[in-house]
């Protein structure tokens, strides 16, 4: 299928996009309609590709009967979010690459402002956009690197013994130390997956994860460059709208530990595992309980 250029009249004479959208879908049919009709309003040239994991609910045939100018990728399996990404970048051509979730709806002017802020910044490894949920509060999204310390305190059971040092450790991880709350912009270490603007040349998710700890990654391989966020314009943002569920959270503790292994060693990735048991099957459990 061919390459999509959106086009909104201002340079009638440019052919090729600059910037690459590259969406990977898994079950997400009404929200990537959501996004991809929100995009076919953006303000520059886009190629835009979608990469749908196997989905069952008719993702990909709507995809074809509406957005045939979009180019869609058909792997015949679920690569999950990092290898579906990689996958995405591999066929893209622009000279700037975003990582954009199905369940967002970007305004018009959003990717104008990344690719401006970019080029007018080439010292910067990437940047993002603040997120907002669909009632208009702002996401938690952009951090510092997670220390050990960090993922000791907030992903096993030792947060409900440590409750004021696991207060510490997400106030200085989160910025909030510094007073930050997301309405301005800022330099931050690590931008969240689901709107990850990088040099396409630059972008690539690790071959180890699946889901999670992606944004952790990248920005560890990439730690001294700069990545900033933006604080307008917002982008409404579904979080999770098909990662609730026991299946998701499994993967979330198996994605934890590969990024311990990776960055902190087997030792310390044994002692998260084993401190963390608890906790994923207290969320498994209850994620699996009926209602009422």
């Amino acid at each position: 299928m061919g390459v999509q250029l959106y086009d909104a009249g201002r340079c009638p004479e440019v052919t090729a996009a600059r910037i690459s959208v590259i969406i990977v879908n898994y079950n997400g049919r009404d929200d990537l309609r959501r996004c991809l009709t929100a995009l076919r309003a953006a303000t520059i040239l886009a190629e835009v590709i979608v990469v749908d994991n196997a989905s069952s609910d008719g993702s990909a045939g709507m995809v074809s009967a509406e957005f045939s100018e979009i180019t869609l990728l058909e792997p015949g399996k679920n690569l999950y979010f990092c290898a579906g990404n990689n996958y995405g970048v591999e066929k893209a051509s622009g000279e700037y690459a975003l990582l954009l979730n199905p369940d967002t709806v970007p305004p018009p002017d959003a990717l104008e402002t990344l690719v401006n802020f970019m080029d007018s910044h080439p010292d910067y490894a990437g940047a993002t956009m603040q997120l907002r949920y669909p009632n208009g509060d702002i996401q938690r999204t952009c951090s510092r690197i997670p220390t050990y310390t960090y993922l000791l305190l907030t992903q096993t059971v030792l947060q409900f013994m440590f409750q004021s040092a696991r207060k510490r450790a997400e106030n200085h991880h989160w910025y909030y130390d510094e007073g930050w709350d997301r309405t301005t912009d800022f330099d931050v270490e690590a931008i969240p997956g689901s709107c990850t603007l990088m040099r396409r040349e630059d972008l690539r998710l690790s071959d180890h994860l699946l889901l999670y700890f992606n944004e952790d990654d990248l920005a560890r391989r990439f730690r001294g460059r700069k990545f900033r966020f933006l604080a307008a314009p917002p982008i409404e943002h579904r979080e999770k709208s098909v990662t609730r569920s026991a299946a998701a959270t499994r993967l979330y503790f198996r994605d934890l530990i590969t990024y311990c292994t990776l960055h902190h060693g087997r030792i310390r990735a044994a002692l998260i595992w084993l401190l963390s048991r608890p906790l994923e099957w207290a969320i498994r459990w209850r994620l699996r309980k009926p209602a009422g």
